[in-house]
């Protein structure tokens, strides 16, 4: 399985256009972001409780742009639609940004080694597609604090300071225990929604409001 998991890292460094001179080898401060959040956001110099849920106006995200080489890794699992969305949102958001992405498709019997060989890369952020992460996640991300993660489309019950989410109507799988919210609707995910939730969870962790939960409306 570790050879697969290779090979599938290298295809994937091949896929996303990464160069000789686009080196991860280093941990890296966050680098800052490019552009101030929107009124109506929240205020980075008053931040929200841990685990606290905001509700951002809509495109208060919109002048926040990651920094040239912000190096995103996509940490995917699940074929469903759901996933799909999410996984295509942050890829295009990636392009349109110029991001340094690479992936890395999770295995579904082994999970947390998808997770592990992620953070193993060393990105400024990693994104994730797919409610099959969600436990997964919960168990890995409190041993690895100072990496970032964020979490698209779902949540974990109980986040460390390192993982936020955004979420909406619709979306919010929060692992095997909770299960779905009632209101769960795999049709939300459509693509505006998906890349909303995409740059909104970015701003919010550029702005080092993370930890938390962005409700987007």
């Amino acid at each position: 399985m570790l050879r697969l998991l290779a090979v599938s890292l290298t295809a994937a460094a091949l896929l996303t256009g990464c160069s000789a001179a686009d080196d991860w080898s280093e941990s890296r401060p966050v680098p800052a972001p490019i552009g101030a959040l929107g009124a109506g956001f929240a205020d980075p110099s008053s931040p929200p409780a841990p685990e606290a849920t905001i509700t951002p106006s809509p495109g208060s995200w919109d002048g926040v742009h990651p920094p040239e080489d912000f190096r995103v890794v996509l940490l995917t699992l699940g074929a469903d639609a759901p996933a799909r969305a999410v996984a295509d949102a942050v890829r295009s958001w990636a392009a349109e940004e110029k991001v340094s992405l690479r992936t890395v498709e999770a295995d579904p019997a082994h999970p947390v080694d998808g997770i592990v060989a992620a953070v193993t890369m060393k990105p400024d952020l990693v994104i994730s597609a797919g409610n099959d992460l969600v436990d997964a996640l919960a168990l890995v991300t409190p041993s690895h604090l100072d990496q970032q993660f964020l979490i698209v489309g779902a949540e974990v019950a109980e986040p460390t300071g390192n993982v936020t989410a955004a979420d909406w109507t619709g979306a919010g799988f929060r692992g095997e225990g909770l299960g779905s919210p009632s209101a769960y609707d795999p049709a939300s995910f459509t693509p505006a929604r998906c890349a909303s939730a995409v740059r909104a969870g970015v701003a919010a962790v550029l702005h080092k409001l993370t930890g938390i939960v962005v409700w987007v409306s």
